[in-house]
């Protein structure tokens, strides 16, 4: 799994909807989600702390949590099936741990009020993400190409023996 943050709201620029992107740690991978305008709003009044006047749905199933001493310990965003997104978010109390079924936008959402970590099952990232840094992806696979071409069987003899000692 690999940890993503919320990078942002931005609009699709065909369809001018909402969508959702997640960055990795090293911010080398994006991952956009399409999203409801109602749900680009409860994202974005949890990233700017905004308060209302009256509690919305993601405000109060995180009061709710609170309220009964459970914590999020995680939202798992674990497969993209039919261009559709599906998540977990699990929720601890004590040493009783649940997982409930999500939409990834409603999860998000109420991670960023609680604080819990964004994770993403690397198949996803792998099946669905953007570069965001495409020179240092080449300068990475340049680098790899380099080494692999100056390895030689006697490296691997080499290493093999030092192990074993």
């Amino acid at each position: 799994m690999i940890e993503m943050k919320v990078a942002g709201i931005a609009l699709d620029a065909v369809s001018r909807n909402p969508v959702i992107l997640l960055r990795d740690e090293s911010e080398r991978r994006a991952l956009p989600i399409f999203i409801s305008n109602e749900q680009a709003r409860a994202i974005i009044v949890a990233l700017e702390n905004e308060d209302s006047v009256r509690p919305m749905t993601h405000d109060l199933f995180s009061n709710l949590l609170d309220d009964w001493e459970l914590a999020l310990d995680r939202v798992v965003i674990h497969s993209l099936k039919d261009n559709t997104f599906y998540a977990t978010m699990t929720i601890k109390q004590g040493e009783v741990t649940k997982e409930l079924d999500s939409r990834p936008s409603d999860a998000i959402s109420i991670a960023l009020r609680m604080g819990a970590p964004i994770w993403v099952m690397e198949e996803v990232v792998a099946d669905a993400s953007i570069p965001v840094d495409r020179e240092a992806d080449e300068a990475e696979k340049e680098a790899f190409r380099d080494f692999v071409s100056n390895l030689s069987p006697s490296d691997f003899a080499q290493k093999g023996r030092s192990s074993n000692q």
